[in-house]
């Protein structure tokens, strides 16, 4: 594109006449943008800070999709709000009128590391910080591709814009909606840049499944044979620091989609939790807050030294770092492997019941990830004294449009096609529920993890588990037998009897709204409610 910057306007319906765009700038001029409108501040070593104000995180109640012939009978209205089409229209237009005369910033990108399934996407943003977060987190062309380059989705976020209720058929002033029929989707009233990249999701989760390709809340990383490894797990299960293994190569730790020729990240960047952030801990992440470019979001500064603090969560528990995946040196930038191998299923079960591993078949395999269960501990949330079941379909119910049991049935498919192996690993507790029992030891997951992933576990003697119905290692080298026979770590082995059955009723109560939607295999896979 040269030196002259490129005049154009958005080839969508509605927007028509609108010119007032920076086309593609890149990080540089975002950045000196963003410093000189008093978008963000720099802190020492060079990363740009910036404050949401009250929208820290995603705000799920927001979000709607637009239900018309195309979505009526293909979206989960059960977990997804709907917007009328005269709504999005007076929101379209409003949204138009809104963006004459503003400065904006747009960006051609790609949704998708898989060149034959990618979504191109137009990313239309009024902040600059924002723009710089986008080129960050999602896929950019290259020079050539730019040339020629054709949206078929097109975002455009507004923080300023606000909704009106009686309007817009919207619960507040932000809204989230989303029009698969007009590849569009307006998001409005909150200034978490999060929102931006998880629409990108939701249109990758909807289409792609049309295509027989998988899309997956999950990370993925792979070994230098190409032996590839996808782990799903809700937050506080431990996805992203199990993914991260030294002796692996991180091909992504958020969304992926798995095709005929693979598995492939969906973005092209990280975008990581920095509250309590530790050097010690995580060093790869912690030096992309020392760098230039890195966006930070409602990281606590000192204004004087410039020095963050990791540890102050007066503006955001939810605070975040946003960085490209060439700032982490193990991570393949092409972002793509073969087929996995295995397949890993995280839960931090803090009701203490369930084994530190488990092999899993295709049917219990689809039958654990239409649960997505894990299990918040005592004391996180107002009201909770003792341990709490939560359950998300897919691992990631929010960004899923379509049933779960679409989902689900294509996971089936694929793991029979390809021969993966499935585990289901517990990262919570066991000798008793939080509060009485103890942690699974990080070093013992790992043993296991390398051992399921290595193929030596499936060497070995399992047991079947009498509340599960899945495959347990009878012993593991290096780790404690008595782990792998849960009752036997409690003091009381009918209290554990009781927690087991507890926990069995939960699956089976959750599992009731897809009971009309498996098939008698996938029922079968269901844990065993004692007589």
């Amino acid at each position: 594109m040269g030196t002259v910057e490129l005049i154009k306007g958005l080839n969508i319906s509605g927007f028509e006449g609108l010119d007032n765009f920076h086309w593609n700038w890149g990080p540089e001029r975002l950045y000196e943008n963003a410093i000189t409108s008093g978008e963000g501040k720099i802190a020492k070593g060079g990363p740009l800070v910036v404050n949401t104000g009250k929208h820290t995180g995603r705000s799920a109640n927001d979000k709607f999709v637009v239900r018309d012939a195309e979505t009526e009978n293909t979206v989960w209205w059960k977990d997804n709000a709907s917007m009328t089409p005269a709504q999005f229209a007076v929101l379209r237009a409003d949204f138009a009128a809104h963006m004459a005369g503003k400065q904006l910033f747009a960006q051609e990108t790609f949704g998708g590391a898989d060149l034959d399934h990618r979504l191109s996407v137009q990313i239309v943003t009024e902040f600059a910080w924002h723009s710089l977060f986008v080129r960050h987190l999602l896929r950019m062309p290259t020079t050539d591709e730019l040339k020629n380059f054709a949206a078929e989705f097109t975002i455009i976020n507004l923080p300023s814009f606000q909704a009106d209720p009686a309007r817009h058929g919207t619960n507040s002033e932000t809204v989230i909606a989303v029009n698969m029929s007009e590849r569009l989707v307006l998001i409005g009233g909150t200034s978490y840049a999060g929102e931006t990249k998880k629409s990108v999701f939701s249109i990758l989760n909807y289409l792609l499944p049309a295509k027989r390709v998988m899309p997956m809340h999950c990370s993925v990383n792979v070994d230098d044979n190409d032996n590839a490894a996808v782990f799903f797990g809700l937050s506080g299960t431990g996805k992203t620091t199990l993914s991260a293994n030294p002796e692996r190569t991180l091909i992504g730790d958020d969304e992926h989609g798995w095709s005929e020729n693979g598995l492939f990240n969906f973005e092209g960047g990280c975008y990581a939790k920095m509250i309590k952030l530790s050097e010690e801990a995580e060093p790869e992440i912690f030096a992309t807050t020392k760098m230039w470019g890195t966006v930070l979001e409602n990281v606590v500064m000192d204004e004087q030294t410039r020095e963050l603090d990791f540890n102050d969560g007066s503006l955001a528990e939810n605070s975040r770092g946003a960085y490209p995946l060439s700032a982490i040196p193990n991570a393949r930038l092409d972002s793509r492997c073969g087929q996995p191998n295995n397949i890993i299923m995280l839960t931090a079960d803090a009701f203490g019941v369930l084994p530190p591993i488990a092999r899993l078949t295709p049917a219990q395999a689809m039958y654990h990830f239409l649960s997505g269960y894990t299990a918040k501990v005592a004391g996180t949330e107002k009201g909770v004294t003792e341990p709490t079941a939560t359950f998300s379909a897919c691992f990631g119910a929010p960004f899923m449009p379509r049933h779960p049991a679409v989902y689900g049935e294509l996971l089936r498919d694929l793991i029979a096609e390809h021969k993966v192996g499935c585990w289901l690993v517990n990262t919570g507790w066991t000798a008793g529920p939080y509060g009485t029992g103890y942690r699974m030891p990080i070093k013992a997951t790992r043993t296991m993890l390398n051992a399921a992933l290595d193929g030596s576990l499936n060497k070995g003697q399992f047991r079947v588990d009498e509340n599960f119905g899945f495959e347990v290692p009878v012993s593991v080298a290096g780790i404690d037998d008595a782990l792998f026979q849960p009752r036997s770590t409690w003091a009381d082995g009918a209290a554990y009897d009781a927690q087991a059955q507890k926990l069995v009723g939960m699956f089976i109560d959750n599992f009731a709204k897809f009971e009309n939607r498996v098939g008698a295999e996938i029922k079968a896979a269901a844990p065993i409610l004692a007589a």
